[in-house]
């Protein structure tokens, strides 16, 4: 290797490190404001059904959350309610899980309104809600602010796309996006769930009024998205009508064996 070359690829390396400690440490400037707990308690249903033991375990994994994760603005601002909720969103679908840590995520990024795949904020095409990212951006989320804030505003209505994108980082845990979140399932429930998956996702194509959200059906992976979010959103109604999903996912987000 010359000399030259040798030079330029020692500045890389210390330039990445120097980049990965900047980032680290601008994450680690964000301090969860004083009133977390109000807006939780305001904005959060999850959240004020807990009982005080499990809010105060639920503040903990929000602020270790805040606290290695980046979340800013694209063209706006990233205000406390939205660092909160985001937390939030990520926290939910493993708060049974103690342990767990989002390891393939570093950043949030916040826009203005809807945007393309192309992360464009103009055009025809400008429909996407939230996406994880790939490829130069894999560790990186990217959400709306206004469908962030209306996810939590209207809980209930079986649509929280902060839920859905973690949905989607917990399902990739194991390497895949694929609706197979193999940390979560134990081996002999694996092919069930399969199967069970693939029926419904085509009981969704049949149906011309599915209580499903559609997009459910656009494959394995956003099916998983999809029904986690109804599972948390609307538990009641998916224990009615899909049973067998229900303790599925039950089993799950709630294994008998782990406690928060």
């Amino acid at each position: 290797m010359g000399t030259g070359l040798l030079i330029s690829v020692i500045i890389i390396v210390i330039a990445a490190v120097f980049s990965f400690k900047y980032m680290r440490k601008d994450a680690s400037k964000y301090i969860v404001p004083a009133n977390a707990r109000q807006l939780l308690s305001d904005h959060v249903t999850f959240y004020s059904q807990l009982d005080d033991a499990n809010k105060l375990l639920f503040e903990t994994r929000i602020k270790d959350f805040l606290e290695n994760v980046m979340i800013r603005g694209v063209d706006v601002k990233a205000e406390d309610l939205d660092r909160v909720l985001v937390a939030a969103g990520a926290i939910i679908p493993i708060f049974a899980f103690p342990d767990w840590k989002y390891n393939n995520i570093s950043e949030v990024l916040l826009y203005k309104d809807t945007f393309d795949k192309d992360f464009k904020t103009t055009g025809v095409t400008r429909n996407v809600l939230g996406m994880v990212g790939d490829g130069a951006m894999r560790r990186e989320m990217l959400l709306s602010q206004p469908s962030l804030r209306a996810s939590f505003r209207n809980a209930g209505d079986g649509h929280n796309t902060a839920i859905h994108e973690f949905a989607h980082l917990i399902d990739k845990a194991d390497g895949e996006a694929d609706g197979l979140p193999e940390y979560l399932l134990e081996k002999p429930y694996i092919l069930p769930w399969i199967s069970l998956m693939h029926d419904t996702i085509e009981d969704i194509k049949r149906s011309s009024n599915p209580d499903i959200n559609p997009y459910g059906a656009a494959n394995d992976a956003e099916f998983f998205a999809v029904i986690s979010e109804y599972f948390f959103e609307r538990p009641n109604e998916l224990k009615e009508h899909h049973a067998e999903l229900y303790v599925m996912l039950e089993r799950m987000f709630h294994p008998p064996d782990v406690t928060a």
